[in-house]
């Protein structure tokens, strides 16, 4: 029997990216972009779906008796109502490890741009500057070596590990934070509120739960040095945004390099969008991920897994947190 695929919103991976599919017989759907409303009309008969940001919740989802398979192009399945395919008898599995090499570069090219205050010298000689000089250079800016600093590691996943190896390979000391209301620390971790203090960067790499939303805030800003960064290329939710205008604002950390928000894209009102034209803020639209290499990778994963589970025999698959009684 020949299955149907859709995919919901293919604009959200690269137009470079080859879409490779599956070799068995099948009817392919591409959609480049899906509204919320437009889902269930486009899956009446869909065996499979591809799906990156387009929400698939239980009251769409039932009305959907053909649906076998949901392929999350993404590490993050939030946009998936997972207990409901649970009930209903649909798989759901996502991607993973795809970007052990273009989040941790991307993370260490913002620690180095504001590091070395490289935004505010581009803009100063675009404005003329250097050659008004007067000499062969000037200083308007700080610039500090990484070498011998402190980088304090929130997630210590993947991702945050691929950070720590290129960071000691520019000199820096990784500490791994342990849990913030963690009673006990770990071997290999520092405890949270430590981290905060002796970190001269501070890196966020750790899932968005309800614990740890707004992990970062106000009271963690001004536990951290006057000359330290802050970097998020993790999950928007996990700084609370408003306080870290404030705590620029009172140069109570040195900057900040973001590359991702709260909500995407952003709206009108977005805190961090006040910042854009200040030297010691760098904010990139979410393309951490966004290698080339990265994204092709990412595609085999979803392609490996509509395959493994034609074949019975399902791959990278999400269930439901256990209850812990």
């Amino acid at each position: 029997m020949m299955m149907k695929i859709v995919f919901l919103d293919r604009d959200t991976i690269g137009p470079s990216v080859y879409l490779n599919q599956p070799p068995f017989d099948h009817e392919w759907i591409c959609y480049e972009a899906t509204r919320e409303d437009q889902v269930v009309e486009r899956l009446q008969g869909a065996d499979i779906v591809i799906t990156n940001k387009v929400p698939l919740r239980r009251e769409t989802l039932v009305q959907l008796p053909s649906l076998k398979l949901i392929t999350v192009a993404a590490t993050g399945y939030d946009v998936i109502d997972i207990e409901a395919c649970e009930a209903l008898g649909i798989t759901v599995s996502n991607v993973r490890g795809y970007a052990v090499n273009t989040v941790p570069e991307h993370t260490i090219a913002l620690i180095l741009a504001l590091r070395r205050s490289l935004m505010g010298y581009r803009q100063a000689v675009i404005e003329g500057r250097w050659q008004q000089a007067g000499q062969f250079c000037f200083f308007d800016y700080p610039i500090r070596d990484l070498s011998d600093t402190h980088i304090g590691i929130i997630g210590a996943g993947t991702l945050g590990q691929g950070v720590a190896r290129l960071a000691e390979g520019l000199g820096m000391r990784p500490l791994y934070a342990e849990h913030k209301q963690a009673t006990q620390i770990r071997p290999g971790y520092t405890a949270f509120d430590q981290v905060l203090k002796q970190a001269d960067i501070l890196t966020l790499h750790a899932p968005l739960t309800a614990q740890t939303r707004h992990l970062i805030a106000l009271p963690e800003l001004r536990q951290m040095k006057s000359e330290a960064l802050l970097i998020n290329t993790g999950r928007g939710g996990l700084v609370n945004e408003a306080d870290l205008v404030t705590a620029l604002d009172e140069g109570l950390i040195a900057g900040a390099g973001f590359d991702v928000l709260t909500q995407e894209p952003p709206h009108a009102e977005q805190p961090l969008l006040a910042l854009l034209e200040r030297p010691n803020f760098i904010l990139t639209p979410h393309v951490a991920w966004a290698s080339e290499e990265a994204m092709q990778a990412l595609w085999q994963q979803v392609i490996d897994s509509i395959e493994a589970f034609h074949a019975g025999e399902p791959i990278r698959t999400v269930t439901p947190p256990r209850r812990q009684d």
